[in-house]
């Protein structure tokens, strides 16, 4: 099956946090590079981390470094991505993604399973 399903999107003030979720179906993501994307209104999608399955290291964009965290529940198959101080400029669709090939990018185009992605908004 192979499916990605994104949940935990919705509105939040900013400062404010959201954890996002990603359930895999079909494969296991213990054996998957997993990173998240987000795509802004009127902006390309952009990698925000990934988590590589070879050692469990990670890679975060500048922006959000020291306020995400990616982690990886292997007992519920789900990637989780923690989003704390929240800014305006985080508001997004967020995706999640899989690959059985590549260990790390932030390169979307080198990612092959994605889900339906999430909405976030961060406003007042």
């Amino acid at each position: 099956q192979l499916q990605l399903v994104e949940s935990g999107g919705g509105l939040v003030q900013p400062g404010g946090s959201l954890r996002l979720s990603c359930a895999a179906s079909g494969f296991s993501l213990e054996y998957y590079t997993v990173g998240w994307f987000r795509q802004a209104p009127g902006k390309e999608r952009e990698g925000v981390v990934c988590l590589n399955s070879g050692d469990g290291t990670t890679h975060y964009v500048d922006s959000v470094k020291g306020r995400f965290t990616i982690s990886r529940d292997s007992a519920k198959n789900t990637v989780y991505l923690q989003m704390n101080s929240l800014k305006s400029s985080g508001t997004a669709v967020y995706y999640c993604a899989a690959s059985f090939t590549i260990r790390s990018t932030l390169i979307p185009t080198q990612y092959d399973y994605w889900g339906q992605g999430t909405q976030v908004t961060v406003s007042s």
